[in-house]
C-alpha cells in the first residue's frame, strides 16, 4: 500500500471516528515537531476552544507529517478530507497565489513592519485568497527569519553558495531567491531532510533558529550563517467545507481561540529563538552574522520580475509603505 492510500485509510478511520458522539471533533494536521512553539500554541488553542465551547468543539492535532507534507495536507483540506492544518506561507503561495509577495526576500524592514503588516488589512487580504481555492486562511504565526545552514563552511556572502545543493521548500520564490544567489535549489520533504544532509544529497538549507535546532540538523551542520533573508510566516489554514460546517457562535469561538493563540505563540518563539541559538552555539555550531546588503543586492531582479504581476507588484507596494 503506497504513501497516498495509507494517509486516505487514515483520514476515513479519524473522520468516521469524530462522528460518534455529539462533540465536534476538528482534524488538525502539520509537520513539526510537538515542542515547536506553533505546535505549543495550538495546543494551547485546543485547550481554550474546549473551554470556550464548554466542550462541544475539540481539537485534534496530528504533528511531524503524521499525515502528509505540507503540500498533501493542503491538498486533503481543499476535497474535505481534513479540517486543519498549518503551512509555511511558502507552500501556501502554490494555492493562494498572494501570499507569494510574503515570501520575498528583505520584503520587510524589521519585525515589528512584518507584525504590522500581517495583523492588518494586507495580511487580511492575503489570508482570505485562498478562500475560491477552498482554504480559509485564520492567522499568521510568528516563524522568524531564515537564514541558511551549511556543512562545510559558513555562507558569509552569495559567492559561498556557488554550485552549493541548497534545501528549499516547494516554493517557486525560494527556489528563485536561491539561484539568484549562486546556489543550486532543491526541493525535499522536511521529514526527509536530515537523512538528506547526513548523506550528503544536499550541501545545506535554510530555516528560522528553533527549526534548526528541533530538527537536529545541527548535528551534520556546524555552520549557520544570519543572514535572515526571509520572514516567511506560518499560516493557519482551515478548510472551507470544514468551516462552513460550523454554526455562527462556533466560527466565533473558533476566532477568538485563534485569536488568543497568536499572541501566545508570538511569547514562545522569542523564548524558543534565543534557547535554540544558545544550544546550538553550545553544540559546536559556529554562528555568524554576515552583511545582509550582499545578500539582498543579489535577489533585487526578482522584484523586477514581478512587475510583470500588476496585482502581486501592487500590493508589494503597499507592503513597503505600511
Amino acid at each position: 500500500m503506497n504513501r497516498i492510500v495509507q494517509m486516505f485509510a487514515l483520514v476515513f478511520v479519524l473522520a468516521s471516528c469524530a462522528n460518534v458522539s455529539d462533540v465536534k471533533t476538528i482534524r488538525l494536521a502539520h509537520g513539526l515537531d510537538v515542542n515547536h512553539p506553533v505546535h505549543r500554541a495550538m495546543f494551547a488553542m485546543g485547550e481554550d476552544l474546549v473551554e470556550r465551547s464548554n466542550g462541544s468543539l475539540k481539537l485534534e492535532i496530528y504533528p511531524s507529517q503524521q499525515l502528509g507534507t505540507e503540500r498533501e495536507v493542503l491538498e486533503l483540506l481543499q476535497i474535505g478530507s481534513l479540517d486543519m492544518t498549518k503551512v509555511s506561507v511558502a507552500t501556501l503561495e502554490n494555492f493562494a497565489p498572494k501570499a507569494k509577495a510574503l515570501g520575498l526576500p528583505y520584503l520587510f524592514r524589521n519585525r515589528e513592519h512584518a507584525f504590522s503588516v500581517l495583523d492588518g488589512p494586507i495580511g487580511q487580504e492575503v489570508l482570505d485568497d485562498g478562500k475560491k481555492y477552498w482554504l480559509k486562511g485564520l492567522c499568521f504565526y510568528d516563524a522568524g527569519s531564515r537564514s541558511f545552514y551549511t556543512k562545510d563552511k559558513p555562507v558569509m556572502a552569495p559567492a559561498n553558495l556557488n554550485g552549493k545543493k541548497i534545501r528549499v521548500m516547494e516554493s517557486n520564490t525560494a527556489m528563485d531567491m536561491v539561484s539568484n544567489l549562486g546556489g543550486s535549489p532543491t526541493p525535499i520533504s522536511w521529514g526527509e531532510l536530515y537523512t538528506a544532509l547526513q548523506q550528503g544529497v544536499v550541501d545545506g538549507a535554510e530555516n528560522n533558529p528553533p527549526s534548526f535546532y528541533l530538527s537536529r540538523h545541527y548535528e551534520v551542520c556546524k555552520y549557520y550563517a544570519l543572514n535572515e533573508h526571509t520572514y516567511s510566516p506560518d499560516v493557519l489554514v482551515a478548510s472551507t467545507h470544514f468551516w462552513d460546517t460550523l454554526t455562527e457562535k462556533e466560527q466565533q469561538w473558533m476566532q477568538e481561540s485563534v485569536k488568543k493563540s497568536v499572541a501566545h505563540q508570538r511569547s514562545l518563539w522569542a523564548e524558543a529563538e534565543a534557547e535554540a541559538l544558545e544550544a546550538v552555539k553550545k553544540a559546536g555550531v559556529q554562528v555568524v552574522r554576515p552583511g545582509k546588503e550582499q545578500f539582498s543586492a543579489k535577489v533585487a531582479p526578482m522584484y523586477e520580475a514581478i512587475k510583470s504581476d500588476p496585482e502581486l507588484y501592487a500590493l508589494i507596494q503597499k507592503i513597503k509603505a505600511e
